[in-house]
């Protein structure tokens, strides 16, 4: 397939020690030849494979020295994209890399789309689907096991837990179409009812141990969205500003100084999440304090996770009782704040309006209890599982809602074979879970599906 040059800013923008343009394409070593100047005049299309050179580029209209460079040959089919690759290592900073990535653009290269270097990679058969979208994955892990978990699947090991049950429904499938179309033949292997229902109650087993991960994997992907909620001045952005360790949002002893919703990101224990500081919900007659309420029940209503807190220093009050009530259908853990202070509240109270919820006693003021509370939320949504290695975690929200389709039609196959339903009927049920889980790893997907993947890549990956 004949693909031209393009050519992107692979680093970050902005000022740094060395910045880089990539090329990829049939052309690349041709463009870079015209701009690059060596101190021995050699050609880069005479040099060897995976070696770097030193040199300038030059306009060649006018042999102007347009940057100092370190430049990368590495030649196809032994690359990232399986197509010629010249990385250019400029000084950082937005006008040296733009003028670099200017002169190759004039002097033959595209600019790339949105993540083409990572779609040319798929599409020469570098890697799956599925491996193309663990790239993004990477790029935007926010702690350790999620970067781990994007390795996994970068290194293929989804895609071969996907190949090895495809590879199962493809050998029945075959068996089957054998049995209909030659049935005159006796050595031929009979497809009975009971090899299928083996084969395909194997799926299901395989398909039901990747979505019991699936909670996990997306977690660990896109993190939980936690809001902290309570009356105002229980502690709420003091709470923020000790799991965020920086001071994001002001504390004062003065009720209602939160008027809008605060989001920050935070890893607590290797689980990330997405901390959301609300204004204090009570009734009030501030019309912007009213808004911020109101903005606070909204993000209540499409939380993960809630830190429920409540002032140790006073009884609890009508409006706690009913921010039980509200969240009583969700994962919360109570937070009982000031036990610096004399205790007020009633705990034993507060045990039976948190029921088997967990309850963790802080002194922000102090910094006592938040590591306790770090812990219950680790606990809370891994359970100590997720560092198990041996484990396939599958974090893609796109995969998670195929593997449910997919294992939809293998029961839809299965209940199928034992009411009897004829082998050449239940085959449409199979043949519809081998194309669903080519989806996953982009064997059987559509072309639209794959520019609207990439699309959302970042420039220059």
């Amino acid at each position: 397939m004949y693909m031209d040059t393009i050519a992107a800013i692979s680093t970050p923008m902005g000022e740094g020690a060395i910045a880089i343009v990539r090329l990829s394409g049939d052309k690349a070593v041709e463009i870079a030849d015209r701009v690059f100047r060596a101190p021995n005049n050699k050609q880069l299309a005479q040099q060897t494979t995976h070696t770097i050179h030193y040199g300038h580029l030059i306009e060649p209209k006018t042999d102007e020295v347009v940057e100092e460079v370190m430049l990368s040959l590495m030649r196809a089919p032994r690359t990232f994209t399986r197509e010629d690759v010249v990385e250019i290592n400029c000084h950082g900073g937005l006008t040296s890399v733009n003028r670099v990535l200017k002169l190759v653009l004039t002097n033959g290269a595209r600019l790339a789309e949105p993540g083409e270097f990572t779609k040319r990679a798929f599409l020469n058969g570098r890697i799956d689907l599925s491996q193309a979208e663990a790239v993004m994955d990477l790029i935007r892990a926010k702690t350790d096991r999620a970067m781990n978990v994007a390795l996994n699947q970068m290194d293929g090991k989804l895609s071969r837990l996907i190949g090895d049950l495809r590879q199962a429904l493809l050998e029945t499938l075959a068996q089957v179409e054998v049995n209909i179309d030659y049935p005159e033949y006796d050595d031929v292997e009979e497809m009975t009812v009971p090899v299928l229902l083996e084969k395909c109650g194997w799926v299901s087993q395989e398909i039901d141990k990747l979505l019991q991960t699936s909670s996990q994997g997306k977690i660990l992907r896109e993190g939980l969205s936690t809001v902290i909620l309570g009356r105002p001045n229980v502690g709420k952005s003091s709470l923020l500003n000790s799991l965020v360790q920086e001071n994001k949002a002001i504390v004062t002893d003065i009720a209602g100084t939160t008027r809008d919703i605060i989001e920050e990101y935070v890893n607590v224990r290797g689980v990330p999440l997405r901390l959301v500081d609300t204004a204090g919900i009570r009734e009030t007659e501030d019309i912007v304090e009213r808004i911020g309420v109101e903005r606070s029940r909204q993000v209540l209503r499409e939380a993960d996770l809630i830190l429920f807190m409540v002032n140790g220093a006073e009884p609890l009050g009508d409006e706690d009782r009913r921010l039980f009530e509200t969240i009583e259908a969700m994962d919360y853990i109570v937070v009982v704040n000031k036990t610096d202070l004399p205790q007020q509240i009633d705990m034993n109270e507060v045990q039976v309006l948190a029921g088997n919820h967990r309850i963790v006693t802080t002194s922000l003021l102090e910094e006592q209890g938040v590591i306790e509370l770090e812990e219950a939320i680790a606990a809370l949504f891994f359970e100590g599982n997720v560092e198990s290695g041996d484990l396939t975690y599958v974090s893609n929200a796109r995969h998670i809602a195929l593997l449910h389709q997919a294992k939809e039609a293998v029961e839809e196959a299965i209940h199928g074979a034992e009411a009897g339903v004829p082998v050449d009927m239940v085959q449409i049920d199979v043949t519809r879970t081998w194309e669903i889980l080519g989806e996953i790893i982009g064997d059987t997907v559509q072309e639209s599906l794959i520019n609207q993947l990439f699309s959302q890549f970042c420039l220059g990956k």
